[in-house]
């Protein structure tokens, strides 16, 4: 059952965060192209060299842009991933732990009860 449940909850979790991932997107796609137009210019006004000294077209400096950019999303993602997992790692321990101590509650009653029929035994 524990492990339905986990399917479950990973299950909600991914598809929460793929909805918010999508929904973040496209409000961060709005703000940039207000606001990335004019680093478009700064890019391609930028001068930068390839290994043989030559500078890149602005093709090439876009792709290097992308690729800084994708690294930096990664990176966020794994992230937020992480502590998703985390919390939910935690939450199961905690679900440990009140089962455990019910077990021990109940291992004492029945500890007290043996002894209560071993000293009704004994009377009889």
């Amino acid at each position: 059952m524990k492990t339905k449940t986990l399917i479950e909850l990973v299950t909600l979790s991914s598809s929460l965060y793929v909805l918010a991932r999508d929904t973040h997107l496209l409000d961060k796609l709005g703000e940039w192209s207000e606001d990335k137009a004019k680093n478009v210019n700064e890019i391609a006004s930028e001068t930068i060299l390839d290994e043989d000294g030559n500078e890149l077209d602005l093709v090439d400096k876009i792709k290097l842009k992308a690729e800084q950019v994708k690294e930096e999303l990664e990176s966020k993602i794994e992230d937020v991933v992480s502590k998703v997992y985390k919390k939910i790692n935690i939450a199961h321990l905690n679900d440990m732990k009140a089962l455990q101590e019910k077990m021990e509650n109940a291992d004492a009653t029945i500890a007290l009860l043996e002894a209560r029929l071993n000293k009704l035994e004994a009377k009889s």
